[in-house]
């Protein structure tokens, strides 16, 4: 059965808590500089191409860019090279420091 399409950010902290899902963070490096999740994994949404075999197709992964917007982006384009383990993160990073953890900074 594939994973959902989408995920509220609650539900994929818990995921991730728990050890059944990788956090893929696709934005770009200046981003990851200001802020980023501990354990999760980067690759810029621009190298994802090139980069497809680095993507587990074994393990439930749950994309994470800003808002959500990119990171939809990359979730459809790895579901259409076959990889239905994706799921994307709605409201990105900048949901996760609202609404999960406070201490991350918000740009």
């Amino acid at each position: 059965m594939p994973a959902p399409l989408e995920i509220d950010v609650a539900s994929a902290a818990q995921l991730v808590r728990q050890g059944s899902a990788l956090l893929l963070d696709v934005r770009e490096p200046d981003e990851l500089a200001r802020v980023h999740i501990a354990g999760s994994k980067h690759l810029p949404m621009r190298e994802i191409p090139a980069r497809l075999a680095e993507i587990p197709a074994d393990r439930h992964v749950l994309v994470l860019c800003h808002h959500g917007g990119r990171s939809g982006r990359v979730t459809q384009f790895l579901r259409a090279n076959g990889l239905d383990n994706i799921t994307n993160i709605t409201g990105g990073i900048d949901a996760w420091a609202r609404q999960v953890d406070p201490s991350l900074a918000r740009y």
